[in-house]
């Protein structure tokens, strides 16, 4: 692989690459190597001690950072609710506008370039690593909370979390939009803040030559200057969005894993074994990260999503059949139907929702996106900007519709026929819950466990490879001593922010990074466009 400050053939080799975004080598590399080290400075070095900081001081005074997150997510949603619903609705339809412009025959890596990756593999990556946890602990419980929360009242009670106007009272419009709901925060939007982020970032890397790293988008706008300050900044911010996006998502792996060892095995839900799961699991992920790309990441992702596959399988098989194939066209039908209200920034009377829900969900996105974007970039070279986009944004958003439909149909389908238990049962404990109504329920519910840890440490070790490739300038075969470096420390903020507060503390790191990244990703859009109608299309 060829240094940050070399451009990048299509056969990954150092090239020299006539366009106006490469700038001299010189004005490109400010690493050091300290102790064998191959760092970026001062992006390492200011997230370094900064992340060391964070979690010093969170489990010194886990009272005072309780305080402080429990303040911190309610007010960001509250005031920036109507912002995070606008970006959204923006990288929407940048994603689609490039999909069908002439732009989409762009391929990246230039024109020459071919796929390092079959389908199947890309797939597996992809969807391990944007949605792998996501999935298992809001499948079932979301659907339920929303279908519950409508049903019972509208949205003109000031503590109702229905979406919309809710529907009190009509069991069948509130399944319909509970599932919209819930299609809603896993289809186009999420996939769509991934797919600009990733796009852009492998535009810029492979088809100009620039470091695989965030500040390298921005080249259109602030030209060399994003070599100095203006770009450490950038990269900083990309940093701490993505450190906090993922350990918030860990927060959740290890609450629902510690329901389910609880569930199965007597293991207590407690501090002590949320902590030692999410030690064992960054140990996991600590060999996957040494493993490298092709021997850890890939091979673990790809066994996960057979887990995922077969678990899936059995819930439509063993479920209401019917009702799952005929309910995923219908709840695609509502969710068309229901899109322009439930993304509407404006005017929302169920406040509740479009902030505790919507809003969380597209800051958590926007804290992820710098680690699922630059991973996605670094697995797709060869694609056309339309296969790119198509495949990033519409079919996992149709593998996340048939899952929230299996997974939530069946679980409302259960507490519409008496099973309250599901609806009673904590969010980390309804997927087991639902799991035990079905034949089989100690095996499934292992596969399940098995499946949080896995994308648990999926997540883990794709993240560490992203996180220290921006504080590595952009390189992608820094010294594995800095992936382990990033790696231990996302453990460890997932621990200090438990310990400091639970998932309201998780949510709210997530929340306080994603606003200003949220920013930097508006630029980005303009930037991408820039960057690909200097490009040649592919024949």
């Amino acid at each position: 692989m060829a240094d940050s400050g070399d451009a990048l053939t299509p056969d990954g080799d150092a090239a020299v690459v006539e366009t106006d975004y490469v700038v001299g080598q010189d004005n490109i590399q400010t690493n050091i190597g300290p102790f064998g080290l191959d760092i970026h400075n001062p992006v390492f070095v200011i997230s370094g001690l900064v992340i060391v900081a964070f979690v010093l001081f969170a489990l010194a005074l886990p009272e005072q950072s309780e305080a402080l997150f429990g303040w911190l997510r309610p007010a960001v949603t509250s005031t920036f609710d109507w912002f995070f619903l606008l970006a959204g609705n923006i990288f929407v339809v940048v994603a689609l506008g490039l999909m069908v412009s002439p732009l989409g025959k762009v391929r990246i890596g230039g024109t020459e370039a071919k796929p390092e990756f079959s389908y199947a593999g890309w797939f597996a990556m992809l969807f391990a690593a944007g949605m792998g946890i996501g999935l298992m602990f809001f499948g079932v419980s979301e659907p339920i909370s929303h279908y519950s929360s409508s049903v019972a009242e509208g949205a003109g009670s000031a503590d109702s979390w229905a979406p919309l106007a809710g529907a009190a009272g009509n069991p069948e419009e509130a399944r319909r939009l509970g599932m919209a709901a819930t299609i809603f925060h896993w289809g186009l939007h999420p996939w769509a803040i991934y797919a600009v982020v990733a796009l852009a970032l492998a535009l810029f890397a492979y088809n100009k030559g620039l470091p695989l790293s965030m500040r390298s988008i921005f080249h259109p706008i602030f030209g060399d200057r994003v070599w100095g300050w203006t770009g450490h900044v950038i990269d900083t911010v990309a940093v701490f969005a993505t450190l906090f996006g993922l350990a918030c998502s860990l927060g959740f792996g290890a609450e629902q894993a510690n329901a389910g060892l609880e569930y199965l095995f007597g293991i207590p839900v407690s501090d002590v074994s949320k902590v030692v799961l999410i030690t064992a699991i960054t140990g996991v992920a600590l060999l996957s990260v040494v493993a490298g790309l092709d021997a850890g990441v890939k091979r673990l992702s790809e066994i996960n999503m057979v887990f995922a596959a077969l678990l899936l399988l059995f819930v439509i098989v063993l479920g209401p059949t019917a009702a799952i194939l005929t309910g995923f066209v219908g709840n695609l039908t509502a969710y068309a139907e229901h899109l322009p209200a439930l993304s509407m920034p404006f005017g929302r009377e169920d406040t509740n929702f479009s902030q505790g829900w919507t809003s969380f969900y597209w800051a958590w996105w926007i804290s992820w996106s710098p680690f699922v974007g630059m991973f996605i970039a670094r697995v797709s070279r060869g694609r056309t900007v339309r296969e790119f986009i198509f495949c990033v944004l519409l079919v996992p958003s149709l593998v996340s519709v048939l899952w929230m439909t299996a997974f939530g149909g069946t679980a409302i389908s259960f507490v519409d026929s008496g099973v309250s238990a599901i609806a009673d049962a904590s969010l980390e404990l309804k997927l087991f819950t639902m799991l035990e109504q079905m034949p089989l329920a100690m095996i499934t519910s292992f596969v399940g466990i098995v499946l949080v840890i896995v994308f648990f440490v999926t997540s883990s070790d794709s993240g560490s490879l992203v996180i220290d490739t921006i504080t590595a300038g952009g390189k992608v075969d820094a010294p594995v001593p800095q992936r382990v470096f990033w790696c231990i420390f996302e453990g460890l903020v997932a621990i200090a922010l438990l310990l400091g507060g639970g998932l309201g503390a998780l949510q709210a790191a997530a929340v306080s990074t994603g606003l200003p990244f949220a920013l930097v990703l508006l630029v980005a859009c303009y930037c991408v466009v820039r960057g690909l109608l200097q490009e040649p299309k592919a024949k």
